[in-house]
């Protein structure tokens, strides 16, 4: 009987989804779940919800149990054989409205601000600390546990994880499912979605679809590239980013426009503002999803909690796919955030890149994949760059490791003087207070 613990299992929809696909699992339907949080009241929420669907689906087959605050996180973590990362550190309200508002002040915008560009470095500054904590509690309590990250800015935080603890780690991330498959829904080639063989590879939020397929084996990128362009020219759509990408490298990647948009220097540009209308681009959009997803949980909350008939279908991620696989000794295929070590041959060795692997009852298993066309090893290089130096401020603790992951991030340096770069972090470090003050000079 597996144990799986939950870390931040105050997000209740996400837990929702990979703990409910646990009870859909027969390998699994009997776990023991162990639900950690700091926040009392969402953790409750959780609580209620999940047994609910436990109830409902699973003949409260499943053991549930919840564990409050640092005090109770090794009882939480104890025996595990699997643990579930899906923490905000700093929450919404105030941490990410920092990484946005502060940065406007300087002209700097973005949209999401989760995985690349200054949001996504404070925000992995302020979170490995924590996970360094659940690493030490790891290693004493639960040792063989494998701990599966959801958590951004995924190649730093997974990479940090893998380099600088002893804990068993892999990356998990939804956008390499469903990438080819809303390509072909977006380009009307919905019949060439059955059957279809595809290759994915390079880094989380920009891994690059490097071939695709139909069930016969004919090549369909010819016809891709010409149906993206033309829809690029001929109307306003919300993917033109990744559309541009496919004009001008040639080919498209995993996760979406709005993200991509603020990964490199050309879309998000105060000397050229008309960019932002011409290529559809949502500026400030995380914050507004946030208001909109905390409103509509609350509608949701009181509907479940009034009848409390909720279920659950086993949904595409990956985690209890992987749980099945490493229980039952099958083979299960991911798209998994490992470190290098020579499966991409032109990045980093020490690079954590988004690649194949295999599943099984022995662990993790990365593809070996080449060199990906120089364009696109160059591409992810500019985030690479970032992710690296900003691990290695988590490690040094030190601000002017800080300035210089800032400086290297593209659309922070194209905008930005390098006085400004450090103004900038120096004001949010400040504002950020005790989830930064480790850092120092």
């Amino acid at each position: 009987m597996p144990k799986i613990a939950f870390m931040g299992a105050g997000s209740t929809v996400f837990a929702r989804n990979v703990l409910g696909d646990c009870m859909c699992t027969p390998a699994l339907r009997d776990s023991e779940i162990a639900l950690y949080d700091i926040d009392a009241k969402r953790l409750e929420e959780s609580e209620v919800i999940l047994k609910a669907i436990n109830r409902n689906i699973n003949d409260s087959r499943a053991k549930i149990k919840t564990y409050l605050g640092v005090e109770q996180r090794k009882a939480a973590l104890k025996d595990a054989d699997f643990v579930v990362n899906a923490i905000q550190v700093g929450f919404y309200d105030p941490c990410t409205i920092i990484d946005f508002e502060v940065p406007k002040k300087y002209g700097l915008r973005q949209t999401i601000a989760d995985t690349l560009g200054i949001g996504g470095i404070m925000r992995a500054l302020r979170t490995i600390p924590v996970l360094e904590d659940f690493a030490r509690d790891m290693e004493e309590v639960c040792p063989d546990a494998w701990f599966l990250n959801y958590t951004n800015p995924m190649a730093i935080l997974t990479g940090y994880m893998l380099r600088y603890t002893g804990v068993k780690t892999v990356g998990l991330c939804h956008s390499v499912q469903v990438c080819s498959y809303w390509l072909l829904k977006s380009l009307g080639m919905e019949d060439k979605l059955e059957g279809r063989r595809e290759l994915i590879a390079g880094i989380n939020h920009m891994g690059w679809l490097l071939e695709i397929y139909d069930k016969d084996g004919n090549d369909l990128y010819p016809e891709i590239r010409r149906r993206a362009i033309e829809k690029n020219d001929r109307e306003k759509h919300n993917d033109m980013v990744r559309f541009e990408y496919i004009r001008r490298l040639g080919y498209y990647c995993t996760e979406s426009s709005e993200h991509n948009a603020e990964y490199n220097p050309f879309f998000i540009k105060s000397k050229y503002p008309e960019l932002i209308d011409r290529y559809n681009i949502p500026l400030d959009e995380y914050p507004r999803r946030c208001v909109e997803q905390i409103k509509g949980w609350e509608n949701e909350k009181n509907n479940i909690l009034q009848d409390g008939k909720v279920t659950h279908t086993r949904s595409e991620e990956y985690a209890s796919y992987i749980m099945e696989a490493m229980t039952t000794g099958g083979i299960y295929k991911i798209g998994g955030n490992v470190i290098n070590n020579g499966a991409i041959e032109n990045l980093p060795a020490e690079a954590c890149v988004e690649v194949p692997c295999l599943v099984d009852g022995r662990g993790i298993h990365p593809c070996h994949v080449g060199r990906l066309p120089v364009q696109l090893a160059a591409m992810n290089m500019t985030n690479i760059n970032v992710q690296l130096m900003t691990i290695e401020a988590a490690r040094t603790r030190k601000i002017e490791n800080i300035y210089q992951a800032a400086m290297l991030d593209p659309h922070t340096a194209a905008e930005l003087s390098i006085d400004d770069i450090v103004r900038m972090c120096d004001e949010l470090i400040e504002a950020h207070g005790e989830y930064m003050a480790m850092y120092h000079k």
